[in-house]
Order: structure tokens, then sequence, then C-alpha cells
């Protein structure tokens, strides 16, 4: 995309330091395989069910999957060994279930772990000030690693976005050089179709883009969201 391009370059970054993950969540394989054909490389789905409906596609094709929408505890058998990232892991029983699917099957999934940024009641991720304390449990946990942090900001516009992108870069450098052992802060994800560009002026070096890339969602509730 132009615009990953012209905000690295305004943020005097590369490009290349920044991943699109194509948020493909309501979108049919007939959708989505002309954008992989053009060059995504990465995907990620809202929902569970649907990262199993799509998975073998998602496969045939080549591309890395990740699990980017809040994830119910019991849900997550169905995505530890298969989703590339699990970037929504926002507390400690869905955390420590992951790592007991991951050790039965002898692997380490790795995990990011969605912080509330904006406090708000409604969404998923730990608050902040938890964060270290969940950090510390989880650290102890073999099967799994935690790369990174992610958020989803307040529906705000862009100039207002870059405020919470810039606290959550605050809070991964402050994890990064705090060295806590089997926590490895190398990806920071934020930034959606509405707010990418301020994220990637903060830092973010993954973003989420789903509408951009592929066109709006269907309204909820319309036969074609299901």
């Amino acid at each position: 995309m132009n615009g990953i391009a012209e905000a690295a370059d305004r943020a005097g970054r590369s490009a290349g330091e920044i991943r699109l993950v194509g948020a493909t969540k309501f979108k049919s394989p007939e959708q989505i395989r002309p954008v992989i054909e053009a060059g995504l490389c990465e995907v990620g789905e809202n929902r569970a069910q649907e990262f199993n409906e799509k998975y073998d596609f998602f496969m045939e094709c080549g591309v890395k999957t990740h699990f980017i929408g809040a994830l119910q505890t019991n849900k997550a058998k169905y995505l530890v060994g298969r989703a590339a990232l699990i970037q929504s892991v926002d507390r400690l029983e869905l955390a420590a279930e992951i790592n007991r699917l991951a050790m039965r099957k002898s692997l380490v999934q790795p995990i990011l772990i969605e912080v509330n940024i904006g406090g708000e009641e409604q969404k998923s991720g730990i608050a902040p000030n938890e964060l270290r304390e969940l950090l510390s449990v989880v650290s102890e946990m073999p099967g799994v690693c935690v790369s990174g942090l992610m958020c989803v900001p307040p529906a705000v516009s862009e100039d207002e976005a870059r405020g919470y992108f810039a606290r959550m870069r605050e809070l991964f450098l402050q994890i990064r050089d705090e060295n806590i052992p089997n926590i490895v802060m190398k990806e920071l994800s934020m930034g959606m179709s509405g707010d990418y560009k301020a994220a990637i002026l903060e830092g973010s070096t993954m973003v989420r883009i789903g509408s951009a890339l592929f066109g709006a969602r269907p309204a909820a509730g319309s036969p074609s969201a299901h």
C-alpha cells in the first residue's frame, strides 16, 4: 500500500519494517485471493470459526495466519499451532490455556498481549497498569512466547489516535528495556484502515488493514455479514 510507504517515509523509517496484515473478516476466498495474488503475505481473522473455515484456503495460498479478534478461552484450541500469531491475549486465563494446549502439542505458540490503551469498558485488553503483572506470570509459561503488544485505540480522529499510539510505544520500549525472560518486544501491532498512518508515525511494526484493502465490511445483521 502506498500509504504505508508514505507514512514510513514521514517517520524516517523503511516501509520494509512494517508488516501488513490483511484483516479478512467477512471476506470470502474469492474476495481475498486477488489481494493475495497482488502480494499480500499475511492475513488476520477476528473469529475462531471463520479462521477455521478459511484455514485450508490460507494454507493453499501460502500466507501467514494471524488471529486478531477477541478470543474466548474455550476457542483457543482452534488456533494453537495453526495461527502464526495470536495477537489478542488479554488475560491470564487465556494465556494459561494457550500454554496448556501448546505444551500438549510440543510447540511454542507466539502471542501478543492486547492492551486496552483507552481504558474502554466495552473493549478487551489488559489495563496498562496491570500489564507487567501479567507479563511476569506469562514469562514463566514454556508453551508461549510473547512477541510484543497490540492495541485497538478508541474511535477518535487519526490525530487523536496518535496520542494513544504514543503511549503504546512508551510501554513497548519500557518493557523491552526490562529484558524479561521469554518476553521479546519485537512487534508493536497497532493501526487499522482509518489510523494506520498515525500508528506508523508512532512506531507500529504491524498494521491490520481491512476495508482499505478489501472494501467496506457489510453492516452487522445483513445477509452478507454471516
